[in-house]
């Protein structure tokens, strides 16, 4: 499955040259930007709660300790990650230091490949962190504005397009299976556009064919029976803003005729009217179906396909995008808990690995259903209870938390299919003995064997 890659980013503090230099060198071989400190003192200007990266730090440093600095860390942020270095036999020191908050330990000497597993392992961390707090930051500033919520590289290219062709005039296609999204990308891109007036939303699937051409473009006292007074249609009402025709395909012929005309002039006549009227507004279009095999058979006009495809934004399903579920589900309870007045409910990591195996018909929409129901505890199969192991890491909710549990849970599973087999469960985790060892003491697993 593709995934998008997180920056990586990292503070080293380390005062002895040669070893700052060797493990600086070994984390940017590893793809990470590094800021290498001779102290404390001179990493300051990184140690701040808005860092996206992870700090590494000796413990035993000139001035100010690696112990401090963890102490200042954890005072600003406790989800920025520390990773302490300690001298051989300094146990007790790194205990020490996982009780205060550090991310990880680290006992010289050490592996290259040893440092670089933690620090990306912590940096996933960190980034998940960040990621959920830009999402809660959104629903509370912009609980109107539907989030485009991912990090999957399909929905990055969604992002890039938004970003390339949203402050630009051109008139978008945006092509997608029902419940994708289609909607909040538009928003996204009217948003982006910068463009002051109001965006307005027409399913063109739900006007019937007699008000269609009064919706849309308008029409003047008694240009029919019951046209008592004129009324200004949306292409002409959303001045400076932005109209989004959904399910276009279900546009009527003889109106795609009259749409053309306007989008190649930017002007209009009402419904019974002379006056010719220019129209500001941008065209956003979208269609579930392929416009072009409907012009095929003559059910789509395929000029007007061409007009409004300058651009054409497609939008992958939910089944295309797996990695996205834990992200969009977390954020979508969150709302439904809000709106419902409902704690938050919390899963176990098997029941979040069968949600991303569905198929998803429905797409975004079906799930942001499925979180609705449970926010309210009636989703299927949910019993509003996770496992026991899951629930004491998950008292916040927090995803940074529920990815600990999750790691916790599969340690353990592969430890009992295992037997306490160390050097087996890791091989079925596919990670060194090493680092299993090491997480097995993070979470204080026991193997119920002698782990020497």
């Amino acid at each position: 499955m593709e995934t998008s890659v997180p920056a990586l980013e990292a503070v080293l503090i380390e005062d002895e040259d040669a070893v700052r230099k060797a493990t600086a060198q070994t984390l940017e071989l590893g793809a990470f930007t590094v800021h290498a400190c001779a102290s404390a003192e001179q990493a300051q200007p990184w140690l701040h709660a808005g860092f996206a990266g992870v700090i590494v730090t000796d413990v035993r440093l000139p001035g100010r300790s690696g112990l401090e600095v963890l102490a200042q860390v954890v005072a600003l942020d406790p989800d920025l990650p520390v990773i302490v270095v300690t001298g051989h036999g300094d146990v007790s020191m790194a205990v020490d230091a996982m009780r205060s908050g550090a991310y990880d330990f680290i006992e010289k000497p050490f592996a290259a490949e040893r440092l670089l597993e933690t620090a990306r392992r912590a940096q996933e961390k960190r980034s998940l962190v960040l990621e959920n707090r830009r999402l809660k930051a959104a629903w509370a500033a912009h609980s109107d504005m539907p989030a485009l919520i991912g990090q999957s590289a399909a929905t990055e290219r969604v992002r890039t397009m938004i970003r390339s062709v949203g402050p630009t005039v051109v008139d978008i296609l945006i092509n997608g299976q029902t419940g994708t999204g289609k909607e909040v990308v538009a928003r996204q891109l009217h948003l982006a556009s910068g463009r002051k007036g109001p965006f307005v939303a027409i399913n063109c699937g739900a006007l019937p064919e007699a008000v269609f051409e009064s919706e849309i473009f308008g029409h003047e006292a008694g240009a029919f029976t019951s046209a008592q007074k004129r009324r200004i249609g949306k292409l002409e009402y959303a001045k400076g803003g932005t109209i989004f025709l959904d399910e276009i395909e279900s546009m009527p012929l003889a109106l795609q005729v009259k749409l053309l005309r306007v989008l190649q002039e930017r002007r209009l006549e009402r419904l019974g009217g002379n006056e010719s009227i220019e129209i500001d507004c941008r065209i956003i279009a979208a269609s579930k179906t392929d416009l072009l095999q409907l012009s095929a058979v003559g059910k789509f006009r395929e000029d007007l396909y061409y007009r409004i495809g300058v651009v054409s934004i497609d939008l992958p399903c939910l089944a295309e995008r797996r990695d996205d579920i834990p992200l969009l589900l977390a954020y979508f309870v969150q709302g439904a808990a809000v709106r419902y007045q409902r704690p938050l409910p919390q899963w176990s990591p098997a029941q979040m690995a069968q949600w991303q195996a569905r198929d998803w018909p429905g797409n975004v929409r079906e799930l942001r259903n499925f979180a609705d129901r449970l926010a309210l505890g009636v989703a299927e199969g949910w019993t509003g209870v996770a496992d026991p192991a899951i629930n004491a890491a998950t008292d916040a909710a927090s995803l940074p938390q529920q990815v600990d549990a999750y790691e916790r849970v599969l340690i353990a599973d592969a430890l009992t299919a295992s037997d306490g087999n160390v050097a087996l469960a890791a091989e079925r985790l596919g990670v060194p003995k090493k680092t299993l060892y090491d997480k097995l003491k993070k979470y204080h697993l026991a193997t119920g064997r002698s782990i020497d």
